[in-house]
């Protein structure tokens, strides 16, 4: 039986979102100097690298990009045995120290992630500020994390899933709902 799914978000309605997001992250930081962008992975760097590409052609200068991997500091990866081998730093100092970062995600749900990505940002220096923009806002909060930029907020319940799309990853964009058993 095929589980059944509502197309919340299509390409257009992506690349608008995504657009959105853009001016507002100039508009709030007043441009872009000292701004850097951090996906994290792995849908999360496909936003940010889409948002920096449409801040080059409205403002003309580049916005550093990079990518995170929260997996040491998941919070459900109980047995240190599971974590992976911290040789690398999870994110390049350079990019964060003394500057502002936009972490981006596809999905704010409990806010985990993002604590953890934020753990993570802050042992790799400390950056001027640190904001996040999210593709899709669905709610219940477990820690007090809100997002400074959404495309979409979807109220769903516990029993609901989004499932976020990107060309990059999967060949299409788009953000569904569906009903978990």
């Amino acid at each position: 039986m095929t589980e059944a799914k509502t197309l919340l978000m299509d390409a257009v309605a992506v690349r608008r979102a995504l657009t959105r997001i853009a001016y507002e992250i100039i508009e709030k930081n007043k441009g872009i100097e000292n701004c850097t962008f951090i996906g994290i992975r792995t849908r999360g760097i496909y936003l940010a690298r889409r948002v920096a590409q449409k801040i080059t052609e409205l403002e003309g200068n580049n916005v550093p990009v990079g990518d995170i991997d929260i997996t040491n500091y998941r919070d459900d990866v109980l047995n240190k045995t599971q974590r992976s081998d911290p040789v690398l730093p999870p994110v390049n100092p350079d990019l964060i120290v003394g500057r502002k970062v936009i972490l981006f995600d596809d999905v704010l749900y409990t806010g985990r992630t993002v604590r953890a990505a934020m753990d993570a940002l802050i042992d790799g220096g400390r950056p001027q500020s640190i904001q996040l923009a999210v593709l899709v806002d669905r709610g219940h909060r477990e820690l007090p994390i809100r997002p400074d930029y959404v495309g979409k907020n979807v109220p769903t319940s516990r029993l609901e899933a989004i499932e976020v799309r990107l060309s990059e990853a999967d060949g299409m964009d788009e953000v569904t709902i569906s009903q978990t058993k």
